[in-house]
């Protein structure tokens, strides 16, 4: 007999159903059993058959069952004493006292909106981890916000195809190889690293981790990253500092700091414009401003981009950089026939 149920209304996203297993197991004390919560539980009731025949659900609850504990989420099984040993028997709960903010953290509705809104703007592959737990537990708290923040929420979208990879890596704790091209080598190399971090700085993503090869840290631009990022096999390694992003951040600003470059930009044009908001120094009469920068490739790139409108002073690595870059579309141009 053809089903009565409007086409598509079992089809409840993933988020929706590990949400609402989590609100029932919070709400139990004693546990549910596993038909229990097929047969009640949104996302899978909607495709629960009373006769039998539900392996796949079954299946599907045992990868939810995962998901959640990968999420930092305490669900206990709890064992029928009358019944030792019968999986049938078992009863699953979150102990909510293992779940609960500590007794002196509490959030108005405004704040909840906005620590919700913050966590939104991780969306799609780039959703982490620890964003995800934060939703959950936002959720679970059973606070409505007065009003929305704001119309919509931003999302942060990941531009380099090496950043999901290299997060998934860094949840598990697995070791990852990709090929990765060093500023001045003709061809990229291959390199087998332990991921600590990842972490945006001047806005680029930048991967921090262990270089098995080299035995030392080493930090690696993910624009630089060639092709494929492939997750090893094997036992997790052991995790880094707890601090170690702030040190990784720490570092990278450090070596900003120590790099300055004088520039000459033309008056009014786009270079004095943008690169002006970024100034630490400025001579408005001589057209003079000095920037900071970290990545000497990175930056001349960008410097280059800007053709005529700038011209470097110091340092002497930069300038020849830069022309260099600024000689290499010429000469593409002549090549091409363009005036």
């Amino acid at each position: 007999m053809a089903s009565s149920k409007p086409a598509g209304e079992s089809r409840i996203p993933v988020e929706d159903r590990l949400f609402s297993l989590v609100l029932a197991l919070l709400a139990t004390e004693t546990g549910l059993l596993k038909s229990e919560i097929l047969s009640t539980v949104r996302g899978y009731a909607e495709r629960y058959d009373a006769r039998g025949g539900n392996a796949n659900l079954e299946r599907q609850f045992e990868r939810d069952k995962d998901d959640i504990r990968d999420l930092g989420i305490p669900l206990e099984t709890v064992e029928s004493p009358d019944r030792p040993g019968d999986n049938q028997a078992l009863r699953y709960r979150i102990p909510k006292g293992e779940y609960d903010l500590p007794v002196d953290v509490r959030f108005t509705a405004d704040e909840l909106a906005l620590l919700g809104l913050a966590a939104e703007v991780w969306r799609e592959a780039s959703l982490s981890a620890d964003s995800q737990r934060a939703l959950t537990k936002l959720r679970s708290l059973g606070i409505e916000p007065r009003e929305p923040v704001i119309g919509y929420a931003p999302r942060l979208r990941v531009r380099d195809a090496a950043f999901e990879p290299l997060r998934q890596a860094l949840d598990k704790r697995q070791r990852v190889r990709f090929h990765y091209l060093k500023p001045g080598e003709q061809a990229p190399r291959l390199r087998t690293v332990e991921p600590y971090a990842v972490v945006l700085h001047e806005g680029r993503w930048h991967l921090h981790g262990r270089d098995v090869d080299a035995a030392a840290p080493r930090t690696f631009l993910l624009s630089r990253i060639v092709g494929d990022v492939k997750a090893l096999p094997g036992a997790p390694f052991e995790p880094p500092p707890a601090d170690v992003q702030d040190r990784v951040l720490a570092d990278l600003q450090a070596l900003r700091l120590a790099n300055a470059a004088d520039l000459a930009v033309s008056a009014g044009s786009d270079a004095e414009v943008r690169l002006g908001k970024r100034a630490v120094q400025s001579d408005d009469d001589a057209g003079v401003i000095r920037l900071h920068y970290t990545d000497e490739v990175v930056f001349a790139d960008e410097l280059a981009s800007y053709g005529p409108e700038v011209r470097v002073l110091a340092p002497a690595s930069l300038r020849e950089a830069v022309r260099a870059r600024l000689a290499t579309v010429a000469a593409a141009h002549r090549a091409g026939g363009v005036a």
